[in-house]
Parts: C-alpha cells; structure tokens; sequence
C-alpha cells in the first residue's frame, strides 16, 4: 500500500493534496469523468499522476442527486478490477475507494486501495469494522437524506454547527472502533442535501467544519449543481471557472485534501498561485 499518511494533510506550502475522480460508471453527473472500461480507468488515473494528482477517487456508483443505488455485484466488477490496473501501473500512488457499502470497502482495500471514502459517513453498520481491522483512513462525509432524495427541499437551522455536530458523531464511534483521529478526513459534502446558501456558509466555514484538529477536511465541489445556482451553468462542461475560483479560496481555508475531475488545470493554478505569492 501507499505511502498515504503525509497525503492526508495539505502541503507545506499551504496548498492542499489533489485527488483526481475516476468514475467507472455510466451515469455520473459528469460525462467527460466516466470511464467505460477498465483499460480507460487506468489511464485516466496514469494521466492524472502525471498532472499532479496526489490521489486516485475510484467509484462505481453514482450519487448525484437523484441517483439509485447501484447491486453490490456492479459496484465490485467496476471498481475491483480498476483499481488493480491502477495499482499495477502506479505503485506508489494514493489510492481511495468511493463507496458505501463494507464489502465493497474491504475488497477495495484488500486489492490495493489505501483508503475509505464514504459519502454516506458509515451508514452501512459494517463499515466502522473494515476501517478499524484495515487500520486505514477514512473520509467522512456529510449527506442530509440520500441520493434520490437529498435534494428535495433540504432545510437547517444552523448549517454550520449541525454538519458539523453530525461529523464529531461519527468521528466519535470510530475513534470508539480504535481509528485514530489523525486517519479520519472530514467533507462537509457540498451539494449533497444542501441549498446555495448552505454550500456557501460551510464552504466560508473552512477548517471550523472540522471537529478535532488532528483530522483533515477535504472539500468535494468540481463542477456541482450549485455553480447553476450561482453562476447560471446549467452544464457541468461551462462549471470549471467557478470550480477553480472556489479552489483558489481553500488554501486559506486550511483545506488538505480537494477532490476533481480535471488535475491539469487545479495543479497550474495553485502554481500559478504559488509563483505570485
């Protein structure tokens, strides 16, 4: 397995770790992340290493608004032999695994992922057990409802202090399981059961989402729905703009880790940034 654990906090220079999204799924809001076949899943991931990419997000279920939930028979023939092709070629890469499900999670594991990234933040009850006998890092994510429904009508009293109310409970049962807090990585998981408001207020909270500050955050927002609210970008193709302009804010938000679909364009500009400063 990799060498993962100086990947879980952003770099030296403030900037955070990038992880490039490789979707073995025919239906992921995305079209141009998809990737039909194992061979293209490999490739899209060796490009990506050669672009920037610190990390390696291999799904094979979609969880876009409105979703259904895939067998978990498709999920493992998608993402079981892509992330072997991938380790073949990339040994030293960090790898993660976007699932919900522990089977899939520990599969993932055993063929070469490093660690769990969980949108549903361990409601499948099995998960708590994978993460604490693989002994590896988890992300946890924030998703009020579930994908078919999360974004009907979502509503909050106080946004910022219930997700991250939600985050410290299940950080709490896996530190319970043995996980140590400096392996968990907390998303407050923009667009997943929020408005435009709510993305905005926990995107401005930055690292305050964060319930211990021996954990990460990572922020999860490349081409979303609410670059439409807010910019007017019905197509996920027209969001990279405002994809970039909310990556240029995270460095001084004490982001670690930010999730994308396109690794090219975020490693220049945070050069670019970097050169300036």
């Amino acid at each position: 397995m990799a060498d993962w654990r100086p990947m879980l906090k952003r770099r030296e220079d403030g900037f955070p770790r990038i992880m490039g999204i490789v979707n073995v799924t025919p239906d992921s809001f995305h079209a141009s992340s998809r990737s039909s076949n194992i061979e293209h899943a490999a490739e899209t991931a060796v490009r990506m290493a050669s672009e920037g990419a610190d990390w390696i997000d291999v799904g094979g279920e979609s969880t876009r608004p409105g979703a259904s939930p895939v067998t978990i028979e498709d999920e493992l023939s998608r993402v079981i032999p892509a992330i072997e092709a991938i380790r073949s070629q990339l040994p030293n890469i960090c790898i993660s695994i976007d699932t919900r499900r522990s089977e899939v999670a520990k599969e993932a594991l055993d063929s070469g992922a490093d660690m769990v990234n969980d949108v549903s933040a361990m409601s499948d009850s099995g998960m708590l057990s994978v993460v604490s006998e693989h002994d590896c890092p988890v992300c946890i994510m924030h998703m009020k409802g579930m994908p078919e429904n999360m974004q009907d009508d979502p509503s909050y009293d106080n946004v910022v202090g219930e997700v991250r109310e939600y985050l410290a409970y299940v950080a709490d049962s896996l530190m319970d399981q043995g996980v140590k807090p400096s392996q968990i990585v907390a998303d407050p998981g923009i667009g997943f059961g929020k408005t435009l408001d709510h993305n905005i207020a926990l995107l401005s909270s930055g690292r305050s989402i964060v319930p211990d500050e021996r954990m990460s955050l990572m922020w999860g927002v490349s081409r979303k729905s609410m670059f439409l609210d807010l910019l007017g970008r019905e197509d996920s193709e027209d969001r990279l703009a405002g994809t970039l302009g909310v990556a240029a804010i995270s460095p001084e938000k004490e982001v670690d880790i930010i999730r994308v679909h396109d690794v090219a364009d975020h490693s220049d500009s945070f050069r670019a940034m970097k050169a300036v400063r």
